[in-house]
């Protein structure tokens, strides 16, 4: 599977895209985490070393100038749609406790012009990423619905949509589903975050069907004066996603 891990800023969804690494690879899982948030914070919460000396693959800036016949963040140009990427993911990507990365990196900048190579570079990668039935990629989305416009995850089999009890939330949530299935991604999932109680579920049921719901994350306060995150859980606590991890891979693999 390649699940996209996407939301509103704040929401949890990082956190939750780590919980969802470590559960899958304790089930024995080969688990490729890929950071294509700009933020780049999944690589320090699933706790590697030194994570601001990983490479981001849009910093390959000769490679990619090389694959694609433009230089990087060039406008106007013409560019390869479909640049060799076979070599990059062994090469880029680092190991820790079981879990690879790639780091994407920041794809768009403003005032530095288009970065069409660049996405067209990142495209591919994902489509390129080849599975088995005991491999998931889990892919950390930049918040919001900016990234869809690129297309950078039409090769995705679903997305999981972190929500949580607040109307901008919300929309922003549905508004990555419709955007979604524009880009031929169907299947989505809603993970409801910080829920106090049946009125908060009654809101966000209010927005989407029951059938997609995932799971239901209740709000901590604990947690939240903990410092350890905006998820509700901590990174310790992964066992509390492995009904959610159970119940992907029978939405995803059983419909």
């Amino acid at each position: 599977m390649k699940i996209a891990v996407s939301g509103k800023g704040g929401v949890g969804k990082t956190t939750l895209a780590a919980l969802l690494c470590v559960s899958f690879q304790k089930a024995g899982y080969r688990v490729m985490a890929v950071d294509a948030d700009p933020d780049a914070n999944l690589a320090s919460t699933l706790g590697f070393p030194e994570p601001e000396k990983i490479i981001p693959i849009v910093d390959l800036k000769e490679i990619i100038s090389e694959r694609t016949g433009t230089q990087p963040g060039s406008m106007g140009a013409f560019f390869k749609l479909n640049p060799r990427v076979d070599d990059i993911p062994e090469k880029y990507s680092v190991m820790h406790n079981g879990i690879r990365l790639l780091l994407m990196g920041r794809v768009k900048n403003a005032g530095t012009g288009c970065y069409c190579p660049e996405n067209a570079f990142v495209r591919e990668l994902i489509g390129h990423l080849l599975l088995d039935d005991k491999t998931i990629i889990i892919m950390d989305m930049e918040a919001g619905i900016e990234h869809l416009g690129r297309g950078t995850t039409r090769d995705v089999d679903a997305f999981i949509i972190v929500v949580e009890p607040g109307k901008r939330s919300l929309e922003t949530g549905r508004r990555v589903a419709e955007l979604a299935a524009e880009l031929g991604v169907n299947e989505y999932f809603i993970v409801a975050n910080k829920v106090r109680g049946k009125e908060d579920m009654s809101f966000i049921e209010s927005y989407f069907p029951p059938d997609v719901m995932l799971g239901v994350i209740p709000f901590s306060e604990d947690i939240n004066k903990s410092g350890k995150g905006d998820s509700g859980v901590s990174i310790e606590d992964v066992h509390i996603i492995d009904g959610i991890r159970e119940r992907l891979i029978k939405g995803v693999l059983h419909g």
